[in-house]
């Protein structure tokens, strides 16, 4: 047999559901999180950062995220990373913290973080099937150069196509599970 890496193949199928999972427990849902804010990207220090690397976030209230900005001069960076990080989060700042109230979701609002889910959901599916093609071009050039059989190639393209039937269920699933929570709350 030759030495085609099916495990690397799984391990990064699953790794692009991992991600998605944890870009939706980002996606707030009423109740303030400190996962809500993960996705936020502040330019500091002349690169762009999470914020968890410029600032403390905690979550004193079920309404409320309250981020502890460590550098006085980042304070008006993190500001505008939360207000532009698509979230509809509008910060108050007092002095080197950051108060983030979490206001109440309007049916529009449920709505557009419905399509921010999908769109989440989608870019998942498209490194899941990136990954597919990656393993299948590699078993094509295997078999090719004669280091795999056309029935072990089979095989192995059986499987990997299995791997992300199994992986975009996955997504799909988190998916729907997220959608349903959104609408719920």
């Amino acid at each position: 047999m030759a030495d085609f890496d099916i495990d690397d193949i799984e391990h990064r199928m699953q790794k692009a559901l991992e991600v998605v999972k944890h870009e939706f427990a980002g996606l707030r849902t009423g109740r303030a999180s400190i996962s809500l804010l993960d996705p936020v990207m502040v330019s500091a220090y002349g690169a762009d950062m999470p914020l968890n690397q410029v600032a403390t976030v905690s979550v004193p209230e079920p309404r409320l995220i309250t981020v502890q900005v460590w550098d006085r001069a980042n304070v008006q960076a993190v500001d505008k990373a939360i207000r532009n990080s698509g979230l509809g989060l509008n910060p108050m700042g007092e002095g080197q913290v950051i108060r983030v109230p979490i206001p109440e979701l309007t049916a529009q609002r449920r709505q557009e973080l419905g399509k921010v889910a999908a769109s989440y959901a989608e870019h998942a599916r498209v490194a899941v099937r990136n990954v597919r093609r990656d393993g299948m071009d590699r078993l094509k050039r295997m078999e090719r150069d004669g280091d795999l059989s056309e029935d072990d190639h089979k095989l192995w393209a059986d499987e990997i196509q299995r791997l992300t039937d199994e992986r975009i269920a996955g997504i799909d699933e988190a998916l729907a599970h997220k959608q349903k929570e959104i609408m719920q709350v």
